[in-house]
């Protein structure tokens, strides 16, 4: 298992002053930022695009960027997120034409590629990309929104993708982005994540650090700390 990963979602930050926030939190204790792109289109909302990626980069945040596209069609934004300064990007394979060129343009273009699996989405993508990909993001809420409850049947999605990852013998990120908070962290790493996006959990604490601390003893006490 890889070291865990807390990635706070900036989504439930406070955007007028985002460069401090995010200082904020990797000086509590974050490991990356996770970056949520939405289209109004793919899913209904519209959130940040690649100026606010750079926007970070200049301000000098050097964290891990994670985004997770949320749009469709997909290829056309991700040279522009690459130059903005991502570190992974993922995408959900109902948004691409074509989702192994899609996987390629994000390698081509610098990043770590990753796919999204929404609730509903069949896991059988990874039958065939499983040895392409740096990161799997499962959606333990229906995505286009923050601050939604998690979905208990991802516990089991999650078992699955983890029996993949370990018999495919690669180094690739489990991440589980929707609802993830404190009190069921644990269940969650116990079930075979390494990487936990929080967004409200984090940003809407009180105490940024403790919050973070408090997160990390629930993936320790389940064994993955």
């Amino acid at each position: 298992m890889m070291q865990p990963w807390i990635a706070p979602s900036i989504l439930s930050a406070d955007f007028a002053r985002l460069g401090e926030e995010v200082e904020a939190v990797l000086a509590a204790g974050a490991d990356i930022v996770h970056f949520d792109v939405m289209d109004n289109h793919y899913v209904p909302n519209l959130t940040i695009g690649p100026l606010v990626c750079e926007a970070l980069r200049k301000h000098g945040i050097k964290a891990p960027i994670d985004v997770h596209l949320m749009v469709k069609p997909v290829d056309r934004i991700i040279p522009d997120f690459a130059k903005a300064g991502a570190t992974w990007i993922t995408f959900h394979p109902e948004a691409s034409e074509h989702v192994d060129r899609t996987i390629g343009l994000i390698r081509d273009s610098g990043c770590l590629p990753g796919l999204v699996f929404n609730p509903a989405t069949p896991l059988n993508w990874l039958d065939h990309l499983i040895d392409k990909v740096d990161m799997i993001l499962l959606m333990s809420v229906n995505p286009g929104f923050g601050g939604q409850s998690f979905i208990p049947t991802t516990l089991d999605k999650l078992r699955k993708v983890r029996e993949r990852i370990d018999a495919s013998g690669r180094e690739i990120r489990l991440e589980v982005d929707g609802g993830v908070k404190a009190d069921n962290i644990g269940e969650i790493a116990r079930a075979g994540a390494d990487t936990f996006v929080a967004g409200s959990a984090v940003f809407g604490a009180p105490d940024y650090r403790a919050m973070i601390s408090r997160m990390r003893e629930e993936i320790a006490k389940a064994g993955r700390g």
